[in-house]
């Protein structure tokens, strides 16, 4: 499909691959901790690693311990998941969870805040409401995408 967001959930679309980021993100990083933290089966999590770090999400770094033992790592395109991340799980607080019903709080390590809710804001820092947006057709846009965005 000729959409950014259906190729995005063509790699990570499925219940345990984001949830396998999210425990990178938390700091995992050996498979028997993501096993653990997880309670997963071991050939779910040694394909949904494996997807990851074909796609370059994470990668495997040997740690040289006893032999060969390796970690799990975010990589850059990895860590630019962290804003998707964070709005599924600020979402998740607010219309399922509810308010005070928050299982973890992050917070801003250099001034120990919580940080403020991610909201799409303009070039100049205004807050962008859905009203607001435009949708065209990119570069990238099939023949069909192209027809759908020129009426």
């Amino acid at each position: 499909m000729n959409c950014g967001i259906a190729q995005s959930l063509e790699i990570l679309g499925d219940w345990w691959t984001l949830l396998v980021v999210r425990d990178a993100f938390l700091g995992v990083r050996r498979f028997r901790d993501f096993e653990a933290s997880l309670g997963i089966a071991k050939n779910v999590l040694t394909d949904r690693l494996q997807r990851l770090v074909e796609h370059e999400i994470l990668e495997t770094v040997d740690i040289g311990e006893s032999g060969t033992r390796y970690e799990y790592r975010l990589t850059e395109k990895g860590l630019a998941l962290l804003p998707i991340v964070t709005s599924l799980r600020e979402w998740g607080e607010e219309w399922i969870l509810g308010e005070g019903n928050e299982p973890i709080l992050v917070k801003d390590r250099r001034t120990g805040r919580r940080l403020p809710k991610l909201r799409l804001r303009d070039a100049d820092g205004n807050l962008v409401e859905p009203q607001d947006l435009v949708v065209e057709a990119g570069p990238g846009a099939d023949r069909a995408t192209a027809e759908r965005f020129r009426e």
